[in-house]
This record gives structure tokens, sequence and C-alpha cells, in this order.
């Protein structure tokens, strides 16, 4: 095997032009904290983009920042809190669940996995801030879309349609992203002892109010005291996030204390140990246990997560918990089998979503649909774009299918 590391657009036009002509698969890499997704590599070579870094573009009066794809996103996150400001959609960090370390995903993993976390239900995804990209296609050939500025696209915008493609359509050189001030206050109102479905309850009166909850999670009974290094204790906690300007969060805490009345006892968790706790929601950390159990990603509506996970501890062992406003359910499968077919099946009675298989064993990764199989007409339109961005299925050939 070759392992290619470009340290310029330069090298990894001429790279992937190699391999176009010679028609040999490559396999697109950052710092591979996300490796463990998708069916099992087959490529004979590796195109490295790891030393691909460095900020070439950052004016916060302008709330824009480019880099170069290989970039730490944990540098750009440091560089931006240093400045008052975050990427709103705080994408998540895949590493410790695969047993890595944390902080070595890279800013063009963020585009091509479409990363989101806790907020996604108000500040969207990673496809929702990218305003322009430079890349390299399948046929080797290098191409730009956007730019600098949120309203230059004409046509079609290839940088939202390069998102959550995982290196299928083409390698990324540079990327440009909006970014946003970060919140000067943050509190997280914690209701303690509730069960999934009156946790379901509060969460959706909570975020039906003018109470603005940035943020809403559910953590069963064990499951929250793998988070924040234990501080949470055992007990079920049900999290409400509450962001902005000092006076204004507290004013809607109280709020929030007042419609709650006596749903369970309250807790008030304020500035970095908010933030901890909501880190740890967003990167799956309970389920960051060193194992290979199945780990599923699932985005579902989120009002009848807590009713599909029941119906599936009927039939399976799992465990769950529930990521509101990121509209997820993480599920972790406890006796080695990703049960796909079943938790497929429930998803389709439970007002349908998409499950993704994020962690398994290479067996079963290999053998299952690791991604929701698409419809017929939305698979047809998949494989068209792959004959135009990459005719000779050189770049991460059947990751996805």
């Amino acid at each position: 095997m070759t392992i290619f590391t470009p340290t310029n657009s330069d090298e990894v036009l001429s790279t992937v032009a190699w391999a176009a002509a010679e028609e040999s698969p490559l396999e697109i890499l950052g710092h591979g904290s996300k490796r463990g997704i998708g069916r099992p590599q087959q490529s004979e070579h590796t195109l490295d983009l790891s030393k691909l870094t460095g900020v070439t573009l950052y004016e916060p009066a302008e709330l824009v920042l480019s880099a170069k794809a290989g970039t730490p996103l944990a540098d750009i996150e440091k560089l931006l809190a240093e400045n008052g400001q975050q990427l709103a959609f705080e994408p998540l960090d895949y590493g410790p669940l695969f047993g890595g370390e944390a902080g070595k995903g890279t800013i063009g993993g963020v585009l091509a996995a479409n990363l989101s976390g806790p907020r996604r239900l108000k500040a969207g995804a990673a496809r929702d801030h990218i305003l322009g990209i430079n890349a390299v296609s399948g046929r080797g050939e290098a191409f730009k879309s956007g730019g600098r500025v949120v309203k230059n696209v004409t046509g079609y915008d290839l940088s939202k349609l390069m998102a959550n493609s995982w290196g299928t359509l083409a390698a990324f050189t540079d990327v440009t992203f909006k970014v946003l001030p970060a919140a000067e206050t943050e509190v997280t109102l914690a209701v303690r002892g509730l069960l999934d479905d009156a946790a379901a309850a509060a969460m959706a009166l909570t975020l039906g109010s003018s109470a603005e909850v940035s943020s809403a999670a559910h953590l069963p009974e064990r499951i929250a005291a793998r988070v924040a290094g234990g501080t949470l204790g055992n007990e079920a906690a049900t999290l409400l996030r509450v962001e902005g300007f000092g006076p204004s969060v507290a004013y809607r805490i109280a709020a929030l204390k007042t419609l709650l009345g006596k749903a369970g006892p309250l807790e008030e968790i304020s500035g970095e140990a908010s933030r901890v706790i909501w880190r740890d929601v967003r990167d799956c950390r309970p389920f960051a246990d060193g194992s290979e159990k199945p780990v599923w990603r699932v985005s579902m509506t989120p009002g009848e997560g807590h009713q599909m996970v029941l119906t599936l501890r009927m039939q399976a062992a799992v465990s769950a918990f529930y990521d509101w406003q990121g509209g997820l359910v993480w599920l972790r499968m406890e006796e080695g089998d990703p049960e796909a077919a079943l938790l497929r099946g429930l998803l389709r009675k439970h007002g349908g979503g998409h499950a993704t298989l994020v962690r398994a064993a290479p067996s079963h990764r290999a053998a299952l649909p690791v991604f929701e199989p698409q419809a017929p007409a939305l698979s047809a339109l998949s494989a068209r774009l792959k004959q135009e961005f990459d005719p000779k299925n050189i770049l991460n050939p059947g990751r996805m299918a």
C-alpha cells in the first residue's frame, strides 16, 4: 500500500489525477477519527490529507473562516473561542466512540460527514453553514464552488451537495464556513428521575414554549453517570440548555422552572460544567466504552423516539439515550448483533427516519447496509452523481454502498 501525504492542493490534484489514469482506488483520509464508519475499505492506496493544514482566511467581523481540509477541528475551535465565536452547529467528534483521542477530526471531515450536534433543530448541520469549497473530483479535475459570502451561489450549490458524501465524490482541499458569535451565558436545567415517556412530554412542552431552549436531551437511569465524569450521578437526567445574554438566560430559566412545576427535582448547571455535559452528549460519550458493541445513530421524529425504543427493547437488549434537539436517538446493542432489519422495520412503523450503523465489527459492516438504504429514485440520482464526479469509482469505493 502507498500512502500519499500531499501538503498543498497541487499535490492533491496530481495524486488523484494519477489514480484516475491508473484506475487505482484511493482511500481519502484525514486523521482517521471516522475511519470505522461505513463499509470496510479495500483501497490499494491512501490519500492522507492530514498535512494539508492551516487557516487561510479568518475575518471575525465578517463571520467567515477558510481553512485547508486537513486542519484539525480542535485548532479551529480554539481560534474561534479566542475571538468569542463558534461553529454554531457544534460538530460532533467521533474519535472517542472508536477508542481514539478527542479533537482529531478535521474540518474537511466535518463537511464530508455533514456533522452536527445538540443544536441541530435550531442551528442546522455543516451543510447549512458551508460557504464554499475547493476540491478535486474523481476525474482528477480541480473545481470550486461558492465563495466567502453567504449570497454568491448561482446554479447548483456543489458545496452543499458534497455534505454527507463521505469522500466518495471528491477530495476537499479548502473549505469556507460561516461562523457565529458564541453565547455569553449558558445554563442547563436538569429535571431528575423522569422515565422516558415523561421526559419526552417535558421536552415537548418546553421546546414549544417561549423560553428558547437551544438543546434538549434525556439520559435515562445509569446512562447519566457516563457523562461529565459521573458528576450527574446515576439518576435519569432530562437536560434543557438555555443560551444568550445573562439577564435573558436567568429570565428564561425561571420561566422553565414555573412551566415544569412539579415534574421532578430541578437542578441548575452553568458555565463550563454545562458545556462539558453537552460536549459528551454530542460525542456519544455514554457508549464510548472501548468495545465493538454496535452503536446506531438514529435520526427520527423526536416525539416517536421513546416509543420506538420501548418496542425495540421487547425484542432486543439495547441501551439508549435521546438527543432530542439534535433529532437523534443513540442506541447500543448489548448482545453484539446490530439487529439492522428489526431496527429499520420499527423505524418505518414509527414515522420513518434514518439509521446509521456508526460502530460495529468489520464483519457486520461488510455484511449490512451501514447507511440507510435509499429509495429507488434517490438511489438512481446518487448513482448519476457518482458517475459525474467519479466515473472510475476510485474515491472511497464501496464505503457507502
